[in-house]
């Protein structure tokens, strides 16, 4: 697959859209506080980001390796943080075309439960990251977070397991599978030893907060 050196904007439709249809659906409310006494606070704005689903699964692959444990990455288009470029920001920043973290993916409408987020998480390896696995391999690192509460509805729910690496060691080309969306395209894969891939959260080569979550939390199992 070819790689990908830019994403062009072909419409901004902004204006003329609705913000409760397309993929990201933004709730705006006007709300007040009902107080213990009976009470009632001054009406004010709430603006809620909803996806389709509610929960997403985000999993942490890992292998025994000469090097230690090594855990892997999918390198990939996210536009958000592309489109930053340009505008006012608070520090200097890297601005990499593709993005660095952990498989993840959104649970479909009616999937519930832990082995609904175990199926899910290896249907995301194997579409993700060509690895195919036993759902029940996988196991929760941890409990389920949220990344901004005060705006976004969706809870993300880590999963781990332990793999083989294979014999990929370098930067390879990341399964076609996926969704079929263009985004899918020229998305990579990279193994890292996991202290290395939790000093390069640190230093901000990767940027990604749950793939650093999940660095931390599988180093401090695997040590106790």
């Amino acid at each position: 697959m070819p790689r990908v050196d830019a994403i062009e904007i072909v419409e901004d439709f902004t204006a003329s859209a609705r913000c409760d249809e397309g993929f990201l659906h933004v709730r705006r409310y006007r709300a007040r506080n009902r107080r213990a006494d009976g009470s009632l606070s001054g009406t004010y704005r709430i603006d809620v980001l909803d996806r389709p689903s509610l929960d997403a699964v985000a999993v942490c692959l890992w292998a025994r390796t000469p090097r230690g444990i090594e855990v892997l990455l999918r390198r990939q288009l996210r536009p958000a943080v592309l489109f930053r470029r340009g505008k006012v920001r608070a520090l200097p920043e890297p601005e990499p075309l593709l993005y660095e973290e952990i498989v993840a993916g959104l649970l479909e409408p009616g999937e519930r439960g832990i082995e609904a987020l175990q199926r899910r998480g290896a249907d995301e390896a194997r579409e993700e990251a060509g690895v195919d696995l036993d759902p029940a391999r996988l196991r929760p690192l941890g409990a389920a977070f949220y990344t901004l509460p005060g705006i976004v509805s969706e809870k993300i729910h880590l999963l781990e397991a332990e793999v083989a690496r294979g014999e990929f060691t370098g930067e390879h080309d990341a399964p076609q599978e996926g969704d079929g969306s263009p985004l899918e395209e020229g998305a990579t894969l990279v193994w890292r030893p996991i202290d290395e891939a939790v000093a390069a959260c640190e230093s901000g080569v990767i940027e990604d907060a749950k793939s650093e979550l999940a660095f931390r939390r599988l180093r401090d199992r695997l040590q106790t």
